[in-house]
């Protein structure tokens, strides 16, 4: 037996982008900025992260044109280290980390839905859970029932999640080109630039970059693993990284450092500023971009 090979270089650069690409560019540029206390530092850590997360999906495009099997780094420590830490990791994983994961991002994706309906206050958490359990049960019934249809579901999200990502990038480089760059003056003045700082500062912007070895979980599935798993990293995790550094410039041209530190929810905040009375869009796209990112998340993990 073995798995159909359905997945083109398209749909595996979808299912990069889209699992790299959750909630965490919406929320985390106030972590790392708290870290680094200055615009200039914080961008530089950005593209410092998008570095490393290629480097990393770089190594794993080696093993996977030379070890071509499904289940990211299951088969690799098989063949490395033999049967004991593969099942240890394999083990960990299917209790632990995908579970508590694809739990966290679909909790995410529970909060921006159920936010416009609770405005004022905070939702119930007895209707996010139930919100959250109820994605689980989709996203797994789908998967459960065609590698295309999740496939499908997945380059679709991923199609959405660009449109918000387009939407503020443009916005902000308008802002930019009219002479909004206040914010980018003495950009590196009071930055902390302390071994503690950086590696906090980095630890938050890989959370953001977390996914870029998805796409080895599948490679069975990919058609011509040797041509479009390297093709699929190169294209999909520059893309990334250029998007996030794009966007943290489009919030900085809108808000402070300072008024960056105290918003909720970033992305939101950028909206409310930018978009409106459309500002009602960002919540909507962040909440595809969770769930695109939960449909990848479940759909690698299975493997």
């Amino acid at each position: 037996m073995s798995l159909q090979k359905e997945l083109g270089l398209f749909s595996g650069t979808c299912i990069i982008v889209g699992t790299i690409i959750g909630s965490g560019i919406f929320i985390s540029p106030k972590s790392v900025l708290s870290n680094m206390e200055a615009v200039g530092p914080c961008l530089i850590i950005w593209a410092m992260c998008g570095v490393l997360a290629t480097l990393g999906a770089l190594c794993f495009a080696e093993l996977g044109t030379m070890i071509t099997k499904s289940g990211g780094e299951y088969p690799y420590l098989m063949e490395a280290f033999g049967p004991i830490p593969a099942y240890l990791f394999s083990w960990s994983s299917l209790f632990v980390i995908k579970p508590s994961s694809f739990a966290i991002i679909c909790l995410s994706f529970s909060e921006y839905v159920c936010a416009p309906f609770y405005s004022g206050c905070s939702p119930p958490q007895v209707v996010i859970k139930t919100l959250a359990a109820a994605a689980i049960l989709l996203i797994s019934t789908v998967n459960a029932l065609s590698v295309r249809l999740g496939s499908y579901v997945q380059n679709v999200f991923t199609a959405a999640k660009m449109v918000i990502v387009v939407i503020i990038i443009i916005s902000g480089l308008v802002l930019l080109a009219q002479g909004n760059t206040r914010n980018f003056e003495n950009s590196f003045e009071g930055a902390s630039l302390s071994v503690g700082s950086i590696s906090l500062a980095l630890y938050n912007g890989l959370w953001a970059y977390d996914g870029w070895n998805q796409l080895n979980y599948i490679t069975e599935e990919l058609r011509n693993p040797f041509r479009n798993l390297p093709l699929a990293i190169i294209i999909g995790i520059p893309l990334v990284t250029g998007c996030y550094i794009l966007m943290n410039v489009s919030y900085f041209t809108v808000m402070t450092a300072t008024e960056l530190l105290q918003s909720q929810a970033v992305a939101v905040t950028f909206g409310d500023r930018v978009l409106y009375p459309a500002s009602w869009i960002v919540p909507l796209f962040v909440a595809f971009s969770t769930i695109g990112a939960a449909n990848g998340s479940c759909f690698t993990a299975g493997r």
